[in-house]
């Protein structure tokens, strides 16, 4: 149901004050809201090649839905801006004239918001001079008082924000009172949007939901007092996922440069044990930062830049030890049937690409080596790899792997394939083709892992992604550590699972929690923070770049360094 703002008065709660009301007058004037075409816009990202997000005059009208929506999500205006903290009930001021004519001179809890407002009766008023998330600065004010073509008036009639506008072609101020239908047909009526992912035009509704997502993570980011142990090939990837509405987001060199209260993103495998010590030691929380599940055309040991990252609040997903926020969604969250259809047609979508976490099959299946035989592949990974360490629950090597899985499975044909960094000469895990040899019925270096996963029955892991991806596409699983997707009932789990999982999920529930909820996404084509399925399709059609100086000189390295290490003649 849509309110007149006029119709509602002050807050009691808020203020205990009173208000001189305009004269009747003065309240006969109207006014057509002149707000800037982009009510709904795209935040400024670090880095990001920003379009206009308004396309072409396009009929449109708002209605309760889509009130309800941004009110919801809280979207419209510069939403992304800082959030200061206010008293409660006081009297925004983005307008002298109104304030003069409306106001109370001798209120203390006047905040002055805006870079040009000025006069008498505001001199010991607070000031607020930048970029401002309307909707935080409204949700503690009483009243606000406004210019009229000022696009707060949107937001505050949302909101029910008392508003007292200054009609600046009669120098007359009056209560608000249009609803928040008919402003905010004024801000999107003759409009519509263009996605900036895919160019296509998208509707209002479309376009609240997509700033709605932006804003989510922004929020997210608020309370994150920079990054350490981040490698700089990929900061400038990262820095739009973690960035918090302002400024650039600060990447330190040690954990002395950390401020006493913020929350500190870490990259843990490159974040010394000293500065992790000195983190604890001052009670600063520590916000997990990993590669995501869908990262790149390339390899991160080549300095291939993520199009995805994990940021966890309470612990490494590949660190069984205490729960993550991805194990609490797989034990709790709930996901309902719009969700699930989309993780469907994320996983065929993946599936039928032949797309990886870090390549793309050709799409050319595989001969069986062994025919009708069982066919086992056994994934390697780079052994001082931190979920190794931490969720390989004592298996170590690849060596080892090996030998549980020949163990376990006598007669089967194992195939062995080495991890990629580590074929690329720069991470441990390698294993002697002969020794290799004595366990596994043949060593598979060149083809994709998806491929191999079509051509197997059965893959076998240790904590290793590939067990992920076969899941995806209908393949017996067994864990011998205890990865992230272990112990929810899809998996044969012979590592010490914990206790705490009890829930049992589908795959498409896995799907949704692993590759829609968790991770964030960057498009490399825009440079914005994105959805899953657009980095998918970018993925799919070979748009993310991954070369450059830097990544030849990487990979030129690794060949030196396989050759240095005999494990390519």
């Amino acid at each position: 149901m849509n309110t007149s703002v006029k119709s509602i008065a002050l807050n009691s709660n808020k203020n205990s004050g009173t208000m001189k009301a305009p004269e009747k007058d003065e309240c006969a004037t109207r006014s057509v809201l002149a707000v800037r075409t982009d009510f709904l816009r795209i935040p400024p990202f670090p880095g990001a090649r920003i379009e206009p997000f308004v396309q072409a005059r396009s009929p449109t009208t708002s209605g309760d839905a889509l009130i309800d929506a941004i009110r919801q999500l809280r979207v419209g205006g510069t939403y992304w801006g800082a959030q200061p903290k206010l008293p409660e009930g006081c009297l925004l001021v983005r307008s002298a004239a109104a304030f003069r004519l409306c106001g109370e001179p001798g209120r203390k809890d006047v905040v002055v918001w805006g870079e040009q407002v000025e006069g008498p009766a505001l001199t010991m008023a607070r000031a607020v001079v930048e970029d401002c998330d309307p909707w935080h600065m409204l949700s503690s004010a009483a009243a606000v008082f406004v210019d009229d073509n000022d696009e707060i008036r949107v937001i505050a009639a949302v909101l029910g924000v008392r508003t007292y506008v200054h009609h600046r072609a009669t120098g007359t101020v009056s209560v608000e009172d249009s609803t928040a239908e008919r402003l905010l047909d004024q801000a999107l009526q003759g409009f519509s949007f263009r996605n900036p992912f895919t160019l296509e035009v998208m509707s209002p509704s479309d376009a609240i939901e997509l700033c709605g997502f932006w804003r989510q993570m922004i929020d997210r980011n608020r309370k994150v007092g920079g990054g350490l142990g981040f490698a700089f090939w990929k900061q400038d990837h990262v820095a739009p996922l973690l960035w918090s509405g302002s400024g650039s987001f600060p990447f330190l060199r040690s954990a002395r440069d950390a401020a006493s209260r913020a929350a500190i993103a870490v990259w843990r495998g490159r974040t010394s044990a000293r500065d992790l010590a000195l983190l604890e030691k001052r009670k600063i929380p520590l916000i997990e930062v990993e590669d995501g599940f869908l990262r790149s055309h390339g390899l991160g040991a080549d300095c291939v830049p993520p199009l995805s990252i994990t940021v966890d609040h309470l612990g490494a997903h590949y660190n069984p030890e205490k729960p993550s926020e991805l194990e609490c969604l797989l034990q709790e969250g709930t996901f309902d049937a719009l969700l699930l259809e989309r993780a469907g047609r994320l996983r065929q979508a993946i599936v039928e690409a032949g797309i990886g976490k870090y390549e793309r099959s050709d799409g050319l299946p595989l001969a069986r080596p062994a025919g009708a035989r069982l066919h086992i592949l056994v994934p390697g990974q780079v052994e001082d790899d931190l979920a190794v360490q931490c969720g390989g629950s004592g298996l170590k090597s690849n060596l080892e792997l090996l030998m549980r899985v020949r163990a376990e499975e006598p007669d089967a044909f194992v195939l062995y394939k080495p991890h990629p960094d580590v074929l690329a000469g720069h991470r441990r895990g390698a294993i002697a083709d002969r020794t290799c040899l004595n366990y596994a019925d043949k060593i598979i270096e060149g083809a994709a892992i998806s491929s191999l996963i079509d051509m197997v029955d059965e893959v076998h892991v240790n904590t290793s992604l590939a067990g992920f991806e076969a899941l995806l596409r209908g393949k017996r699983v067994t864990t011998h550590g205890v990865p992230f997707y272990a112990g929810w009932g899809l998996t044969r789990d012979l590592g010490p699972v914990p206790a705490r999982r009890t829930a049992r999920r589908t795959l498409d529930e896995i799907v949704a929690a692993a590759l829609l909820i968790y991770p964030r996404y960057l498009d490399p084509v825009t440079g914005l923070p994105c959805p899953a399925e657009v980095v998918v399709n970018r993925l799919t059609s070979a748009a993310a770049p991954q070369s450059g100086v830097l990544v030849r000189m990487r990979r030129f390295q690794g060949k030196l360094m396989r050759r240095f290490r005999g494990v390519v003649p």
